[in-house]
């Protein structure tokens, strides 16, 4: 049996768009002589649709748009299986299950549905869907395919130190005389997950004694990106085909042969990130019906960043830079925002705010009477950028990307309506150490961001003289507690004696975190590729007395 796995990019509600992108694949894979073409997850919708699931008409519009396919394809020499959203049997108490069909000869042949619903992280699947009570194998070609969904295939007791569920789909079928393995998925990235995917899959190859088929939906959906990264197995955990990781693609495998197509991916984690941040800025911006973004630049390491990913997603002739220079602002700054801009060849306004800074503090005066400039005053400069950011975003049509990093967004070291103004934190969800990595990653094959923005100390820039170390710890220091803290939920007293440091100063960050919980949840979409990323997968009250 030859198979293509069809890893695309769906966009979630566009009916009509994802059926002619699966119609498209599906001519192609029949023409490369496939007998199978696999779509993921949900693909006739996208995925996640979160609310979307309670409008009957969605549900409705799903079913109407797999009868399209179906009859679209009945005269192709070729089976499809693509995800859909199903009706849920009456006393589930549910209204949609997510499900999967096999088209073949212009009908719905087979229906099989999720059984396993993740609610952890990002996941919310149990709000919405029923589970399946009972899956079946599905016969085609001769074989008895066990047919699965995304976290169907995330709970082998022989993989899994610790399981979240009491039954593994897959062992179920392959007990009932499956011979191979099939899983549709919209399974999402972060730093190390593909690894871990390949690893699992090539696991359940081994102990079933069966090829597993995996095809992973690609794209940015909101916060999520979906890497692809789509895989055959073979019986003996060997990869005999792969999709390029990061982009659409389409695979064939031949199983009797043992052969496919192997795209390349990259084993570089800073080049995976980065791709992944490419591609979730894209899709954010243009699936939000946008084409152009604007940055505000400091001459910093952060904006610099955000800029090359920009720049890198979206064409720098859809880049606008903004340098907002205060009474603060080094020269060395100003010239390096010139510079970054000239290197990546994007459009660069200055609009110094020298002025603007002092009518506030004109307006402000007769109230602060008597009282000491302070973060009040730096506060100013920050959200009179951000008006001006504002500005140019409505009269221009075009989205601004905020700069924050997930260091400062932890610590609440960012101005809301300041900083923080803008529809996406591209690097929300890269600590400082990282966002360094990064950026010298971009420049391997020559400068791109400054190398004196990469190499002078990070500073705000709203007081004279100031350093990001007058308020924090050096960021070699506070992003190892961040990330132990905020990604993995360990205590200040397993931090300390972990990583050596002095415990007072850990409770003293871990404070600033809880203090700036507010703020977090005021923030733009973080782009997640780390394991917690701040959004909907890190779920915390506001108002709150933590013990520390």
């Amino acid at each position: 049996m030859k198979i293509a796995l069809a890893q695309i990019n769906p966009t979630i509600g566009d009916f009509t768009g994802n059926v002619e992108k699966i119609l498209d694949f599906t001519r192609r894979a029949a023409d490369g002589g496939a007998d199978l073409v696999l779509f993921p997850e949900l693909a006739v919708c996208g995925y996640p649709p979160a609310d979307f699931l309670d409008k009957p008409s969605f549900v409705t519009r799903s079913e109407e748009a797999v009868a399209e396919i179906a009859q679209a394809t009945a005269d192709l020499s070729i089976a499809s299986i693509v995800g859909y959203v199903t009706p849920a049997h009456a006393g589930t108490g549910k209204r949609v299950m997510n499900s999967a069909a096999l088209l073949q000869g212009g009908e719905v042949a087979f229906v099989q549905s999720k059984m396993l619903l993740p609610f952890y992280d990002v996941f919310d699947e149990q709000r919405y869907f029923a589970p399946a009570e009972k899956q079946h194998l599905v016969h085609f070609c001769g074989k008895r395919a066990a047919l699965t969904i995304c976290e169907d295939a995330w709970n082998d007791k022989n993989f899994w130190h610790k399981r979240l569920y009491g039954v593994d789909p897959i062992e179920e079928l392959m007990r009932e005389g499956g011979d191979i393995i099939l899983n549709i998925s919209s399974s999402p990235y972060w730093r190390g997950k593909r690894k871990t995917r390949r690893e699992m899959l090539a696991a359940i190859a081994r102990h079933h004694r069966s090829p597993v088929v995996m095809v992973n939906q690609v794209g940015g959906n909101d916060s999520l990106i979906f890497d692809g990264s789509s895989l055959v197995i073979a019986a003996d955990g060997t990869v005999i085909a792969q999709a390029k990781s990061f982009e659409e693609d389409l695979i064939f495998a031949d199983l009797g042969a043992r052969t496919g197509d192997l795209h390349w991916q990259t084993d570089n984690v800073d080049e995976a990130v980065y791709n992944a941040l490419v591609l979730g800025t894209r899709d954010y911006v243009r699936k939000c019906g946008f084409s152009k973004a604007i940055i505000g630049l400091s001459g910093g390491i952060d904006s610099a960043l955000v800029a090359t990913i920009a720049v890198d997603a979206l064409g720098k002739e859809n880049v606008l830079g903004v340098g907002m220079p205060s009474p603060y602002s080094s020269e060395g700054s100003i010239e390096d925002s010139r510079k970054l801009a000239e290197n990546l060849g994007i459009r660069l306004e200055m609009i110094p705010i020298n002025n603007l800074f002092a009518e506030y503090n004109k307006a402000l005066e007769p109230l602060f009477a008597g009282r000491k400039p302070d973060i009040t005053e730096e506060n100013i400069q920050s959200r009179t950028r951000g008006n001006l950011l504002m500005a140019l975003s409505n009269k221009f049509n075009a989205l601004v990307l905020t700069t924050g990093n997930k260091s400062e967004m932890s610590v609440g070291y960012c101005t809301l309506y300041g900083d923080m103004v803008g529809a996406l934190a591209v690097i929300g969800d890269l600590v400082k150490t990282r966002v360094y990595d990064l950026s010298r990653f971009v420049n391997r094959n020559g400068e791109r961001i400054p190398v004196a923005t990469i190499e002078k100390p990070p500073s705000a820039e709203l007081r004279p003289g100031q350093m990001d170390t007058d308020s924090l710890p050096p960021y070699e220091v506070l992003d190892p507690i961040l990330e132990a803290y905020v990604e993995r939920y360990e205590t200040p007293e397993e931090i300390a004696a972990r990583q050596h440091v002095d415990l007072q100063l850990v409770r003293k960050v871990v404070k600033l975190v809880e203090r700036s919980e507010y703020k977090r949840q005021q923030a733009a979409p973080v782009l997640k590729v780390t394991i917690k990323a701040f959004g909907p997968g890190r779920r915390f009250p506001i108002a709150v007395k933590v013990q520390v």
